[in-house]
């Protein structure tokens, strides 16, 4: 009988936001096939785990890939995890489990945290549609493109941002999309928590006050058909 590949969230800042059910996947489970055996023994050490990692990361996911794969096949159980948040969800994941999928292996999800969901709950921006486009292109001309197709977007638009990409980002948002309402969200779940709740503009002319540190996370308000986009109090 062929093992199981758990998809297992982990934490993205706070390491109390594991579940119950993570916790014990992970205990059970033959190998963890993780992005950064560093930051993955830091969550298994705070919960005395000791297992087999295996380096699953990007570009690198192919070579790996065949040697999680006999592991299944052998019988074995083994946990994907990323260095934070769901696997696949701008992180590494969707080779492994598409191909698990096409040897009719069983792929089992273990939901948890993501810093997709963790700033849109919280953001304050409509939720009945949102788009996730993830991290933007590396080339400035790709992402303009990439936001001239989203012009007509009425659902809240979400990216996941390096800081040394925020400044020229938000020029370019501004200059695209227009001024609307935005909320850029870092440190989810950790000390500094914080929310910045304002019109593009604004969030362009507040960077400089800003702690650059870690990945952060913009939301944007979609096109309304009504033009009513709301702009937050500074």
């Amino acid at each position: 009988m062929a093992g199981n590949l758990y998809v297992v969230a982990t934490p993205i800042g706070n390491l109390e936001d594991l579940s119950f059910r993570a916790l014990r996947v992970l205990r059970q489970v033959e190998a963890i096939a993780c992005e950064d055996t560093r930051q993955t023994i830091k969550l298994l050490s705070r919960y005395k785990i000791k297992k087999r990692l295996i380096s699953y990361f990007q570009p690198k996911e192919g070579q790996k890939i065949p040697q999680i794969i006999r592991l299944l096949e052998e019988g074995k159980d083994v946990a994907l995890v990323s260095d934070s948040g769901t696997p696949g969800i701008s992180d590494p994941g969707f080779r492994l489990i598409r191909e698990a999928i096409s040897r009719e292996l069983k792929v089992i999800p273990i939901p948890g945290p993501s810093a997709l969901t963790a700033a849109l709950c919280a953001a304050g921006l409509p939720t009945h549609r949102f788009l996730f486009s993830g991290f933007p292109p590396a080339k400035k001309e790709r992402t303009k493109k990439l936001l001239k197709s989203l012009r007509d977007e009425e659902g809240t638009i979400i990216f996941y941002l390096p800081p040394r990409k925020l400044a020229e980002f938000l020029e370019a948002v501004e200059e695209i999309l227009g001024n609307r309402s935005s909320v850029l969200a870092r440190e989810l779940t950790k000390m500094h928590e914080e929310f910045i709740r304002a019109d593009v503009r604004t969030l362009r002319e507040k960077l400089g006050r800003i702690v650059l540190k870690g990945e952060f996370t913009l939301l944007i308000c979609g096109k309304s058909r009504k033009n009513d986009n709301p702009v937050f109090l500074d």
